[in-house]
């Protein structure tokens, strides 16, 4: 990429496309975020921008972060994105960019291509291209936002439909007493999958584990199930 040669090479972008790696396209609050997060795991990073301001609020934080137009097969070509396994779209702004972009890949023979949609319609233009994976950030937020605000969970995570994992406080009725002796999946349709005692490092839960007064539990099961377990006190 000529016009940026600040940024970073294509020699440079195939090095990083070799490793433990990810290209994130689309550098706004959630693109930004992600890749940030992703390197943090100890994962290579290549951003992608058209806002040169983004690009430069992230040069020297990420593996290597680019200006360019993901819109053109071409540039992505030059900037090696098609030797990436996995590539994340995280354009939120510009959907017919976010869908341009997104074509250009699947043509490109990308094998995971996750993209984020801004509402159900874009979801949906982009599952009949043949996304991967599409993403609803602010949809999926707001639904676990609202398992939290009316229960006694402290998180929720929904594994998938209808079957989630919940975070709480261990309820007086598990106490003092193994978890193989509590009946609880019989009683509850839960299971309790790790434990926290206190301030200590979480741990996984199995029929031996006593919990006490003050603990801290991962509970998976039928959502309903999971949080109904979540209001006992």
């Amino acid at each position: 990429m000529a016009r940026f040669p600040h940024f970073g090479t294509p020699d440079r972008a195939r090095r990083v496309a070799e490793a433990d790696s990810v290209a994130v396209i689309g550098l706004g609050r959630f693109g930004s975020a992600l890749a940030l997060e992703l390197m943090a795991g100890g994962t290579e990073v290549l951003g992608i921008d058209l806002d040169e301001d983004l690009v430069q609020s992230l040069n020297g934080e990420l593996t290597q972060v680019v200006r360019a137009d993901a819109t053109k097969q071409e540039v992505l070509r030059q900037l090696a994105v098609d030797e990436f396994d996995r590539v994340v779209v995280a354009i939120g702004g510009d959907i017919s960019a976010s869908i341009l972009t997104c074509s250009v890949l699947l043509s490109m023979g990308i094998p995971a291509i996750w993209a984020k949609a801004v509402d159900d319609q874009h979801g949906l233009i982009l599952e009949q291209l043949g996304v991967h994976k599409v993403i609803y950030p602010e949809k999926d937020m707001g639904r676990r936002v609202a398992h939290l605000v009316r229960g006694a969970a402290l998180d929720f995570i929904e594994i998938a439909p209808g079957y989630a994992m919940v975070k709480a406080p261990a309820p007086s009725a598990i106490q003092d007493r193994p978890l193989g002796e509590t009946g609880l999946r019989k009683a509850h349709g839960v299971t309790v999958a790790a434990f926290q005692h206190g301030e200590d490092a979480w741990d996984n839960a199995d029929t031996s584990t006593t919990l006490r007064a003050g603990d801290t539990i991962l509970v998976v099961g039928k959502t309903r199930d999971a949080e109904a377990f979540a209001q006992l006190l």
